[in-house]
């Protein structure tokens, strides 16, 4: 296994690497005065777009760590810098099937965001829009599924913040953002453009806003089909911890590996304290 060493920056998943649902991972306080300690920089990158920056802040907080909301990085943020550099805001109208930390990204960079068609009123329907963005969403509804695919029917390009399929939580694994893609693509015969890993958009982002290069620069994850075929994909190192989604069984039948596997963030820990010795 390659040597831990030139490490300036991390790129951290949060779910099934930080916690399962609200209930904090054993050791993620101390893994986080390590970084502060030792002047790690560090992204927290993560697929799930359900949840704004404030609201991750405050959910850190609960378990005892304080980050700043510029350290993090959603797919839903990610996927709103992206259209911001390939459509313009002003004119661009966006549907969103999702929670606020992926309409309210949209909505700061000037999108605007059109609301449910009302299918079962005689009230006249909302004007299309030209892009439906899809996203994790556990307010999901009938309507909010008939309006994404009226609107992807009808022309509206079709973006997935993140295609994960599954998602940690505290009672176990259950479905994630890209099972409501599934059944959207089923229903429109349309492929979704994605922007969250295992795409290199995120990872990129990530990076520029860290101002490192890809040398120096780990993402830590616990899923193999995203986080570490996304750094595959970016051309940097990767770590995956056993308490999420992948298993080491699934490690061994991968085509691609990570450079380092850990049981936990508690291993990680110990391995960035011996960086300083």
């Amino acid at each position: 296994m390659e040597p831990f060493t030139n490490i300036r920056a991390l790129i951290i998943d949060m779910d099934g690497v930080l916690w399962h649902g609200n209930q904090a991972i054993t050791g993620l306080t101390d893994f986080f005065q390590t970084l502060r300690s030792q002047n790690i920089r560090f992204i927290l990158a993560t697929n799930n777009a359900s949840l704004t920056p404030t609201q991750y802040v405050s959910k850190l907080a609960k378990m005892g760590v304080t980050v700043t909301e510029d350290e993090i990085l959603t797919s839903g943020i990610a996927t709103a810098l992206y259209l911001s550099q390939h459509e313009n805001p002003a004119t661009t109208k966006v549907y969103v099937l999702g929670e606020e930390g992926a309409s309210e990204p949209l909505s700061k960079l000037g999108f605007t965001l059109t609301g449910l068609y009302e299918i079962n009123s005689s009230k006249t329907p909302n004007q299309g829009a030209d892009i439906v963005v899809c996203g994790k969403d556990q307010t999901l509804t009938w309507d909010k599924l008939a309006t994404a695919t009226l609107n992807i029917r009808a022309g509206a390009k079709f973006i997935g913040t993140n295609a994960d399929t599954t998602l940690p939580t505290e009672h176990g694994i259950t479905h994630g953002n890209g099972a409501i893609l599934a059944a959207l693509q089923v229903a429109t015969g349309v492929e979704p453009t994605i922007i969250g890993k295992p795409e290199p958009i995120i990872y990129q982002q990530a990076m520029a806003l860290l101002g490192t290069d890809a040398s120096e620069t780990i993402a830590i994850g616990d899923r193999l089909e995203t986080d570490i075929l996304g750094a595959v994909r970016t051309g940097i190192r990767s770590l995956i911890v056993l308490t999420g989604v992948s298993t080491e069984e699934d490690l061994k039948n991968s085509d691609y590996q990570p450079t380092w596997v850990m049981a936990d963030i508690r291993d990680v820990t110990a391995a960035l304290k011996n960086l300083a010795h």
